[in-house]
Formats: structure tokens, C-alpha cells, sequence
């Protein structure tokens, strides 16, 4: 079985970060997460990222550099995130309950999807390198 890349897009922008409360599924209804989605095949990851936060916000964005590590959601899929920068559109939550922008002393009290939360660090450290 071939493995299964989810892309995650911290958009930062100055000291904030853009964090989606998800709608589903059931079970992680509510919790906050980095935006992003699948990666289709024959998709590059920073493609698959630009397109799902397209679908997703509203916003067309450059995809810069990676952060953290990968998370394993399951035993052939992964989850990775990219900083990313927000080069138009219109923030719009097409496909979550809600948007919020939040600092890096708000990141550890968060209701975060357990897989977004092993990149908190490193969230921190970029919101105060800003």
C-alpha cells in the first residue's frame, strides 16, 4: 500500500498565526487545526497545498519552508506542514466552523486536533522569529 501525504499550511502573518476549527468529522468537531488536505497522486506537496487552502480559505499563497517533522496519522499516512504566505484572495472558512488568528502565548491553551498539536513548538518559534 503506497503512502498517504496530508499537507498542513501554517499561515503566519506578523506575529499571528490562522488556525480552523474543524466541522468534521464528528470526533474532531470543534478542535482547531492547521488548514490543508490530501495530496493527490502525481501532485507536489507545495501544490496540493496552494490548491486545498485555495478550496478551503479563499487565499492563494506561496509555500515556503517545512516545519517540524512529519506526524504519522496511521500506518501509511502522514501529515506535514509548510509555512505559507498569503499572496491574495479572500479569507473565507469554506470548509471549517470557524477561523481565528491566535499568537504564539495563545498556542498551548488551544483545543488542537491531536496530530497539529506535536508542532506547537515549533509554531512558537516562528511567530516570535517574526
Amino acid at each position: 500500500m503506497s503512502e498517504q501525504i496530508v499537507v498542513a499550511g501554517a499561515l503566519i502573518d506578523g506575529a499571528s498565526l490562522l488556525v480552523a476549527q474543524r466541522e468534521r468529522p464528528p470526533e474532531l468537531a470543534g478542535l482547531w487545526e492547521l488548514p490543508g488536505g490530501k495530496v493527490s497522486a502525481g501532485e507536489t506537496d507545495e501544490a496540493a497545498l496552494a490548491r486545498e487552502l485555495h478550496e478551503e480559505l479563499g487565499v492563494v499563497v506561496t509555500v515556503g519552508a517545512r516545519l517540524g517533522t512529519d506526524v504519522a496519522l496511521g500506518p501509511t499516512t502522514f501529515l506535514r506542514a509548510y509555512v505559507v504566505t498569503r499572496t491574495g484572495g479572500s479569507l473565507h472558512p469554506n470548509d471549517h466552523r470557524a477561523l481565528r488568528w491566535v499568537t504564539a502565548d495563545e498556542l498551548d491553551g488551544l483545543a488542537w486536533v491531536p496530530a497539529d498539536r506535536a508542532w506547537v513548538p515549533e509554531l512558537r518559534s516562528a511567530l516570535e522569529g517574526q
